[in-house]
This record gives structure tokens, C-alpha cells and sequence, in this order.
């Protein structure tokens, strides 16, 4: 959700930064007041960023802390299938001379996701358990 308002973050900043040229005729204030807004709004945008990936890493500690087996492992079995697609499609096809497997694009972008979620999940996880201790 973040990232889809970045474009819409960044006209309003423009927008706000033409009205602020219009409107102020001293050059000085103008660039401060243009440099303050910037401010506000990375420091907004931080904020949003920041909830949004603590949300992401407590879906990820509550499925590694979840009642089954598959609950708990199902993000390290994907990422171990796609690790022998890749692996079977660059080391092991062309050493045996045999078929590539399809790759379809939504899976590189899965397999991106599921990455980014598995490293953010597990640095939530070592810091939850050191936090405890």
C-alpha cells in the first residue's frame, strides 16, 4: 500500500513547492519553507513505511509461532522449490542437457516478496527473542 503512494505523495509535494514559489516573494523564506515541507513529509513517509512493515513482520512471527507444521514451514518450503527451479534451470539443465523449467514472471516476483518477508520476518524474530532475554 505504501509504495503505490509514492507517485501521489510526490505531486502534492511538487504542487505545494509551485504554490510556495507563487505566493512568497522572499527567496530565503521560500527555500525554507520548501525545505520544512520536505522534511515533514519524508518524516510522514517514514512513518507509514515503518507501520507497514511491522504489520508484514507480525503476520510472519505469528505464522512462525502458529499451531502446525505447514503453518510454520510454508515460507521455507516455497523458497526451497524456487531455489531448484533457479538452481535446476542455470546448474543442472545445462550440465545433464536437459529441459529448462518455465519460469513465469508473477513467480520471480513472488519469489522477490517471499525474500524480502522471510528476511524482514526473521530479523523481527532474533530481535524479538533478544528483546525477551
Amino acid at each position: 500500500m505504501f509504495l503505490s503512494a509514492l507517485p501521489v505523495i510526490g505531486k502534492l509535494i511538487g504542487q505545494a513547492v509551485e504554490v510556495i514559489d507563487k505566493m512568497v516573494q522572499d527567496k530565503d523564506l521560500a527555500n525554507k519553507l520548501k525545505h520544512d515541507l520536505e522534511i515533514q513529509m519524508l518524516n510522514q513517509d517514514f512513518s507509514l513505511f515503518q507501520k507497514e512493515i511491522e504489520s508484514q513482520a507480525q503476520i510472519i512471527v505469528a505464522e512462525a509461532e502458529g499451531n502446525s507444521w505447514l503453518q510454520r514451514n510454508w515460507r521455507p518450503i516455497l523458497m526451497l522449490t524456487f531455489t531448484y527451479v533457479i538452481a535446476h534451470n542455470y546448474i543442472i539443465a545445462p550440465i545433464f542437457s536437459l529441459v529448462r523449467l518455465d519460469v513465469p514472471p508473477d513467480m520471480w516476483e513472488l519469489l522477490k516478496l517471499g525474500v524480502g518477508g522471510y528476511i524482514v520476518g526473521r530479523s523481527v524474530e532474533k530481535s524479538v527473542k533478544a528483546w525477551k532475554n
